[in-house]
């Protein structure tokens, strides 16, 4: 999660800049009264869950044979994942990783979006906070083998590792389905009328399911892991600018002018909901 803290950190300072000198456009809503605590907190629960995952402990060789000779108690979604090691799988995995953390920040570059890339920066560091606030301190809390410690072709450090004890969940997947699917979101609020609308939304969906496929061919996670990440990061990255949006969820009437079958016109009010 040292990634997480950085980006952190470099998004805060960056936004001291941009708020010196930009102008918005009215998409979305920024309040520091309400935002500035949840930064703080997304910031302080990263750096939270980084210390107990730091401070977390390995496993004896006992406590590994008692682990390798329970794995029949594995539920049906993860059993296939049990001993799985692939290091390829693992580094193919960190590319879209490392993509969906720096996406939102190039969002900015944008000629119609960098004029509000103060509050875009900012969004994001709510988002990307929470994430890594749920998903380190899950990790530094919970202890559950990884399918690679279950397989004889791991060496004995790292079955043993405190790293190995780390599979409950898969932040690389939340963090990737985090950022794409911020990116997507604040695309798509910028240009509802986008014709390649529906391609990013795509790859905003595929990504991350690509890169928990390969942390699953890894050996660095389970099935639902993977699910419980790719939901978390999905959720973050859609619903924190969505409840920033200025038009979000409201009910509203407006007047409506329609002809009948008998071709008689009439006159009323149309509720319109907006989301």
């Amino acid at each position: 999660m040292k990634y997480i803290l950085s980006l952190l950190l470099a998004c805060t300072i960056s936004m001291t800049i941009f708020a010196q000198k930009e102008k918005f456009p009215d998409v979305y809503d920024w309040n520091w009264a309400i935002d500035g605590p949840i930064m703080a907190v997304g910031i302080a629960g990263t750096g939270y869950g980084t210390y107990l995952i730091a401070e977390k402990e390995g496993i004896t060789e006992a406590e590994l044979a008692e682990i390798v000779a329970s794995q029949g108690d594995i539920n049906g979604l993860d059993s296939w994942a049990i001993g799985n090691i692939n290091d390829d799988s693992e580094l193919l995995s960190d590319y879209p990783f490392l993509a969906g953390m720096a996406l939102p920040v190039l969002l900015g570059f944008d000629k119609n979006i960098n004029d509000d890339a103060f509050k875009i920066l900012g969004l994001y560091v709510e988002s990307i906070g929470l994430t890594g606030s749920f998903y380190s301190i899950s990790a530094g809390l919970i202890n559950r083998s990884r399918p690679y410690v279950y397989s004889e072709e791991a060496d004995l450090g790292r079955r043993t590792n405190s790293n190995g004890q780390r599979s409950f969940y898969s932040g690389h997947v939340a963090v990737t389905a985090n950022g794409f699917f911020f990116t997507a979101k604040v695309l798509n609020d910028y240009y509802p009328d986008l014709r390649a609308k529906g391609l990013i939304w795509g790859a905003a969906a595929v990504l991350p399911a690509a890169v928990g496929y390969w942390r699953i061919e890894s050996g660095r996670h389970f099935l639902t892991d993977v699910l419980l990440g790719y939901g978390m990061g999905a959720a973050t990255g859609i619903l924190v600018p969505h409840f920033h949006k200025k038009e979000n969820s409201q009910i509203g009437f407006q007047p409506s002018t329609k002809l009948n079958l008998l071709g008689d016109s009439y006159q009323g009010i149309a509720l319109r909901y907006r989301f």
